[in-house]
């Protein structure tokens, strides 16, 4: 650019600042790559999402954008993160694992949950059963995970957010089956979790357990990968069970403040998170069989949705951090009910 055109544009930029509209950002803008840091069973999910960002960014900004990923564990993934993965946004299935980035990290302010809609989660889902063909143990609900005749499979509670919305699940569901009752729950969950072969560390490899290696009558993971599952594996002829009662999975997602400004990627990492409320973004994601939150979206879909009565961890558990305090750290209710394998 010569000396004259650098003057202009300059001229030009401070007029628009004048004006209060913002600057564009030119062709010639340096590439920019992120890094979303989320659960193990979203891999797919968000190559559809980037594949959808990426060219929208392009076209807003005139800058190209290289997304990586990567998926585990939500709690093996936020330990990564505190110990110093890069991540610029997570993108997870549990709050508690976005809020020790908070607590113990310091990478995202305190009030992080404020900064988005719906306490910062784009869509929702649920614990959700996948059975073989022709349901042979006829398990319909969680009383039958409990018997001694049908195996489970999902994975550790210890390391996966998905299984601890599992566990939650049927704990809540024993709760409201004994009537309040935390000695006949804690016997019932007991039983539940000793009828696990195996407890893999992430949701997609607990699906790998049950589909491809022949393991247990039913897999337990989110609603979303249920279907995938039925979908993927449809020689097979998995069956999907809803239950009467599944607690509600919340997706919260948050740009992790000290990366960012380090790396001089803020701009994009939130561009990336808000598309995710899109209507674009919201259709792929319904796509996927998640439960979304745009109301148009939603209608479109209603129909997908089995209904159910669906608990939150705050109504039954008084929130994250009282659960995460009463079942989940050492010493907890779970190391009391958790059959070590």
């Amino acid at each position: 650019m010569s000396s004259l055109s650098q003057k202009l544009a300059a001229a030009l930029i401070g007029a628009l600042a004048l004006t209060g509209i913002a600057a564009p950002v030119y062709a010639q803008s340096k590439p920019v790559e992120i890094m979303n840091v989320s659960y193990d069973i979203g891999r797919e999910l968000f190559i559809k999402i980037n594949e959808a960002f990426i060219p929208m960014w392009k076209q807003k900004t005139g800058q190209d954008v290289t997304i990586s990923q990567s998926h585990a564990g939500t709690g093996a993934q936020a330990r990564s993160i505190l110990e110093g993965l890069p991540a610029d946004v997570v993108t997870f299935n549990q709050v508690i694992d976005v809020q020790v980035l908070a607590d113990r990290g310091k990478l995202i302010p305190a009030d992080w949950q404020k900064r988005l809609p719906n306490a910062s989660s784009p869509y929702y889902s649920l614990p959700a059963f996948l059975v073989r063909k022709g349901n042979p143990k006829n398990v319909k609900d969680w009383d039958d995970l409990a018997r001694d005749d049908v195996k489970s499979v999902f994975p550790n509670p210890k390391t996966s957010g998905n299984a601890r919305y599992t566990y939650l699940a049927a704990y809540a569901y024993g709760l409201d089956k004994f009537k309040g009752d935390h000695g006949k729950t804690q016997d019932f969950v007991k039983k539940f979790l000793s009828n696990v072969p195996v407890f893999d560390t992430g949701g997609r490899a607990s699906t790998t357990t049950f589909v491809d290696r022949n393991i247990g009558d039913v897999l337990i993971t989110f609603e979303a990968e249920v279907n995938a599952a039925k979908k993927e594996y449809g020689d097979k002829g998995f069956e999907i069970v809803i239950p009467s009662q599944s607690l509600l999975a919340e997706f919260p997602v948050s740009v992790i403040d000290k990366n960012v400004d380090r790396k001089g990627t803020r701009a994009v990492a939130e561009a990336y998170l808000n598309f995710l409320y899109t209507e674009e973004a919201q259709e792929i994601i319904a796509s996927f069989a998640n439960r979304v939150q745009n109301p148009k979206v939603l209608e479109k879909h209603k129909a997908e949705y089995p209904s159910l009565k669906l608990v939150t961890v705050e109504d039954v558990f008084g929130g994250w951090e009282k659960a995460n305090k009463e079942h989940f750290a050492d010493g907890g209710i779970l190391d009391k009910v958790f059959v070590k394998r």
